[in-house]
């Protein structure tokens, strides 16, 4: 009986690690805005008013087979930005945002957990889940042009551990990369990447659950930036990174007072995005199981976070799983929504806020967002999503995240078994 509950339990985590959230990316420009659903990467041109259809010509299709897991817009060129995306099916793919080209494919040996785009566009990093960050050279990616399929060069390793973000510093000295094991690692990028990365410069020590995101507060008086990441155990923490000192610490489950408990011990909540404001000292913080945002001010002199404004979505329930702005039209856009790696459980819904750095705040309605309708239908795969279909999808994405990110123990003898049953080792030629 009690062998029977173990697989049951097995046989549901599994199912958990497939559910993936909904993401959302916007052009620096805002010229156009990109949501993956599962394995469906829909992009949508706001200049010219109208859904994009990708073109990948280099395996006769324009999709992922498999859940995306990031997506992100280079900030080098803003007229000619090449977007990438990294999927479950161990594949990391660079688009040409002008034409919507696939210039690249990268193969990797095993699922890709984060990834990021050097300052310069001249290499991209991604890590696996068994804790190796691999780097490739990209050249002639930002004139467009199609780039042969290359074999990634191991840059660093965390060890066995997930690697849950990945970041380039403002001033592309240092490449950080923050795992399940509570820390965030931050490596001098080396002039000769393909050959390794031997030099860390320090380690950012202090969280007490798994980090989930990190990015940089900076201005143009201070190029290098702070860092803010945040975690699993309800903090948003401030990080000088030359030093590794942690700066100051921010409750965010408390001060948003979104949670409501008869235990008398605080609940934790997991910090799912963090999102910092161009050329400011603030940041967006979405919460798992908040129906809303955070905004937080880092005083970059006094070195100290804060909590400055609470907006909630009014309405519906609306739980953000990725959000992201756009340096020119500051506007704050947000999804919720998540899919189970299948096709029938692909759901998302678009919110965008305005005037993010002023008063007032506003959230638009869906006839006041760029795009309007046309961008919704895109982006939703329909113009109305129905509220107990987000709720459903927002249970999942918390408990699928519970499952990938927490730790699980084992028995020396399931261990043993997970070891001669795994489907990912190297084959032998």
């Amino acid at each position: 009986m009690e062998e029977s509950h173990d697989e049951e339990v097995e046989i549901q985590n599994k199912l958990l690690e497939f559910v993936a959230p909904a993401l959302i990316s916007v052009h620096p420009s805002q010229k156009s805005v990109a949501v993956t659903v599962g394995s469906d990467l829909r992009v949508f041109d706001l200049i010219e008013n109208r859904a994009i259809t990708l073109v990948d010509e280099s395996d006769g299709s324009s999709s992922h087979k498999d859940s995306i897991r990031a997506i992100s817009y280079s900030a080098m060129k803003v007229d000619e930005s090449p977007e990438e995306s990294y999927c479950d099916d161990k594949l990391v793919k660079i688009w040409f945002a002008e034409s919507w080209h696939c210039l690249n494919t990268i193969c990797s040996e095993k699922r890709v957990s984060a990834i990021a785009i050097s300052g310069n566009d001249s290499h991209v990093c991604y890590a696996d889940k068994f804790g190796v960050v691999w780097v490739v050279e990209l050249d002639g990616i930002s004139e467009g042009k199609v780039v042969p399929s290359k074999k990634g060069a191991p840059l660093l390793s965390h060890y066995c551990s997930i690697i849950t973000s990945l970041e380039f510093s403002p001033d592309g000295r240092y490449i950080l990369s923050a795992d399940r094991d509570f820390k965030i690692r931050v490596t001098v990028f080396p002039e000769e990447p393909l050959q390794g990365a031997h030099e860390i410069q320090s380690f950012c020590l202090g969280h007490t659950e798994f980090v989930t995101c990190i990015a940089f507060v900076w201005s143009t008086e201070l190029t290098q930036g702070y860092l803010m990441s945040g975690s699993g155990d309800s903090t948003v923490r401030l990080w000088d990174i030359t030093s590794g000192s942690l700066l100051d610490t921010c409750e965010v489950s408390t001060m948003a007072g979104q949670l409501e408990s008869n235990e008398s011990e605080p609940v934790q909540v997991t910090v799912t995005d963090i999102c910092a404001i161009p050329n400011s000292s603030s940041a967006a913080v979405s919460i798992q199981s908040f129906q809303g945002i955070l905004l937080l001010s880092c005083d970059l002199s006094a070195h100290t976070l804060s909590i400055t404004k609470v907006i909630k979505i009014p309405g519906e329930s609306f739980i953000p799983t990725s959000i992201t702005i756009s340096t020119s039209a500051r506007l704050l856009w947000m999804v919720s929504g998540a899919s189970n790696g299948t096709n029938h459980l692909r759901y998302s819904r678009v919110r965008v806020v305005s005037c993010i750095e002023t008063e007032p705040l506003v959230v638009l309605e869906d006839e006041q967002i760029p795009g309007g309708a046309k961008l919704l239908e895109k982006l939703q795969g329909k113009v109305t999503v129905e509220e107990s279909v987000m709720s459903a999808a927002a249970e999942a994405v918390r408990a699928a995240m519970s499952s990938l990110l927490m730790k699980k123990q084992y028995s020396d003898e399931k261990r043993e078994f997970r070891k001669r049953t795994r489907n990912d080792k190297k084959t032998t030629h």
